[in-house]
């Protein structure tokens, strides 16, 4: 798949409100192709270097776009990931000496409110940690087509750049990740009560616009593991491959099967 469609896919699959914080690709190849046909000038300032310079303005704009963006949620993630933290204390203090739930409607209903939110959290977080790399990869893409098509060498300086942005470093994201699919283990650890609220919460845990976040959470894992799969195209500047054998939601990637509870 073309990276164009494939980005479209992508901003059409997650979150309404993150569709306008995705990498302009479309404006940055039309000022490739500009720099690449432009006539050159005798004397003065020529077209082409007019659209240089406005490329590398651009590609600094989304730099920026991208860290704002970023380390907003990412701020916002750690407050969550504490709140949450904190509504699963007191949910367990209300069991019994011997681990029992008490039998009551309110303990039900908070268990299956903090089931729903954690698995929210862990989805928006997947979408995160997708949104860094599918940003980093169209970066790297538009580079190497303007030196390509150019003759120019932007791509790695820029590069080394990027890999110090904090939109690239995703390591605070994939740990609360990780202790939330832990939490999530510990709490409903059998595959028969996972089974048991897989409706409810599937028809609780929707977007704005009436998509499962389970829908996009799982194109998100699809379009890491396909983009990081490691290719005859694999170069210096691709993201390592991705290890996804702790998470069994890129299970349900493949055509037609059921999207299960993390």
């Amino acid at each position: 798949m073309k990276f164009g469609k494939r980005l479209k896919h992508q901003i059409q699959e997650t979150l309404p409100e993150w569709r306008d914080k995705f990498l302009s690709y479309k404006d940055l190849k039309k000022l490739v192709r500009l720099i690449s046909s432009a006539p050159t000038l005798l004397g003065g300032v020529s077209q082409s270097e007019k659209a240089e310079a406005e490329f590398v303005y651009l590609l600094n704009i989304e730099i920026d776009k991208f860290n704002s963006f970023f380390v907003e949620q990412e701020e916002d993630f750690i407050i969550r990931h504490k709140e949450l933290h904190q509504r699963i204390q007191r949910v367990l203090a209300t069991l019994g000496p011997d681990g029992n739930p008490p039998l009551d409607t309110d303990y039900t209903e908070e268990m299956e409110r903090v089931r729903k939110d954690i698995i929210n959290f862990h989805g928006e977080m997947v979408l995160l940690v997708n949104y860094s790399n599918i940003n980093y990869t169209g970066l790297a893409k538009i580079l190497k087509k303007y030196d390509k098509r150019t003759g120019g060498l932007l791509r790695l300086p820029f590069i080394q750049k990027v890999l110090q942005q904090p939109f690239f470093t995703t390591d605070l994201v994939s740990k609360l990740v990780k202790e939330c699919e832990s939490t999530i283990d510990q709490m409903f650890p059998t595959v028969k009560d996972k089974e048991k609220i897989k409706g409810r919460v599937e028809r609780k845990t929707t977007t704005g616009d009436g998509q499962g976040i389970f829908k996009s959470t799982v194109a998100a894992l699809a379009n890491m593991q396909e983009m990081r799969s490691g290719s005859s195209t694999y170069s210096q500047f691709s993201l390592p491959p991705l290890n996804l054998q702790d998470s069994n939601f890129i299970q349900s990637s493949q055509p037609n099967s059921p999207i299960p509870i993390p």
